[in-house]
């Protein structure tokens, strides 16, 4: 018995038991969020459609919810990137008021035609609410930081409908190259509690069908590469111009609510003189119709630009559910040049430019297999790795930290993406020691 309880799995049993509750708990409060919140957009997505004149009034929408961020929002303004920072740096419970402030100005954004996503704010809520429960279990600031990574698996996980790669996400968006395998046993049952505890509240999500992926060949190996360079090319230049444009829209516009008023107006008038409606939104029947048959090539540049100016502007949702669009639109132009089925490279842009922008390679994978089926799981691997790769040391979340450089190139660790930028200036501007061999 004395030997029994010195043995490392006894020891376990508590800790298991102990997440299974907390994580379960957790999960249960972030699917339901997620159910509610997908079942808002559904109405918001359907009285847009209904009314196309409600476009007209996105920039006195944006300017609300704008306001109401001005005025009550500025502790929770950072989003995602909030708290990843307090994951890695645990200073105290995100406000609740998180979790009403992003739900309404998501579905604001999208009842009124913005080009946003959900994750973003299914994320929001899972990780707020989940950090609710600090308190109530009285969780050191080690075990916070692994509540808060389950809280943003379990609303990953149940706003896509796919567990695993929420799972996935929750340990892999922390940081480049780096991921916290304490957490595992704790994201993975709040990712599949989550999912099913959204699926129980009737919720449907879209079902993407790739009826035929192409035998492993090295022609097919070596034009997915390729088109996982332009996949990766597309999520870099897509992190930079939002953060870019962002930046600009902050300079020029100090009082917060102006910058959704102004990028508001710009979308609305330009939706409704260039009758560029599909390219707001969540853009689901696009996102479909991209596996479907030949699109036009131009419609990936086309919710590129809205997007942009729509997360520049200070609208509240999303970027993922506008990457699957751009990249499965991409996809679809790509798949006649290099000889590749329609559905299969549309699956592959999908899943490959979100991949690139958010640098989580392996999610991105698993999310192939349960969206498309295993038969892609080697064209996905291939496809997410090289956009990864070659989306650079940037991303769509600035908080996230650099735990080892993608190459051998020698970068330091722990430091956010934000600051990439002023280092490589800071690296630029040494002189160069020119050694001399004797």
């Amino acid at each position: 018995m004395r030997h029994l309880r010195s043995l490392e799995q006894w020891e376990l049993l508590p800790y298991m038991g102990k997440w299974l509750v907390i994580s379960s708990a957790a999960a249960c409060l972030a699917g339901t969020a997620s159910a509610f919140f997908l079942l808002a957009l559904e109405w918001a997505t359907a009285t847009r459609e209904a009314q196309p004149w409600m476009i007209c009034l996105l920039p006195l929408a944006g300017f609300v919810v704008g306001w109401a961020y001005d005025r009550v929002g500025k502790p929770v303004e950072a989003g995602n990137n909030l708290i990843i920072d307090e994951i890695h740096d645990p200073k105290k419970v995100i406000p609740r008021r998180m979790v009403p402030l992003v739900f309404i100005g998501t579905v604001a954004s999208h009842l009124f035609g913005a080009s946003v996503g959900r994750e973003g704010t299914a994320v929001q809520m899972g990780g707020a609410l989940a950090d609710q429960l600090t308190g109530i279990f009285r969780l050191r600031h080690e075990e916070r930081r692994i509540l808060l990574m389950v809280g943003m698996s379990g609303g990953f996980a149940a706003v896509f409908g796919t567990p695993l790669a929420g799972a996935l996400f929750g340990l892999e968006v922390l940081a480049i190259g780096r991921m916290r395998y304490d957490a595992l046993f704790p994201c993975v049952i709040a990712a599949i509690v989550a999912d099913r505890v959204c699926l129980a509240w009737g919720v449907h999500h879209t079902v993407y069908a790739v009826p035929f992926v192409t035998a492993v060949t090295i022609p097919t190996v070596l034009a997915v590469i390729a088109a996982g360079f332009a996949f990766g090319l597309v999520g870099l230049l897509f992190a930079t111009a939002t953060h870019t444009v962002g930046g600009w829209m902050k300079r020029y516009l100090r009082y917060a609510p102006f910058r959704p008023l102004v990028g508001g107006a710009v979308i609305a008038l330009s939706v409704v003189v260039l009758h560029t409606e599909r390219y707001v939104g969540l853009g689901i029947p696009t996102i479909i119709a991209a596996f479907q048959h030949p699109l036009a090539p131009w419609d990936f540049a086309g919710k590129f630009a809205y997007t942009v100016a729509s997360l520049a502007s200070g609208f509240k949702g999303g970027e993922v559910t506008p990457l699957f669009f751009i990249g499965a639109t991409l996809g679809n132009a790509l798949a006649p040049l290099l000889h590749l089925p329609v559905p299969m490279l549309a699956g592959l842009g999908f899943v490959a430019v979100f991949a690139g922008a958010a640098n989580v390679p392996l999610a991105c994978t698993v999310m192939a297999i349960e969206l498309f089926g295993p038969a892609i799981a080697p064209f996905a691997a291939i496809a997410c790795v090289a956009s990864y790769m070659f989306s650079g040391h940037t991303g769509i979340y600035h908080a996230q930290r650099l735990g080892h450089a993608k190459h051998v190139r020698h970068l330091p660790e722990d430091m956010r993406l934000a600051e990439m930028r002023a280092f490589r200036k800071a690296q630029r501007k040494q002189p160069r020691v020119e050694t001399i061999d004797p």
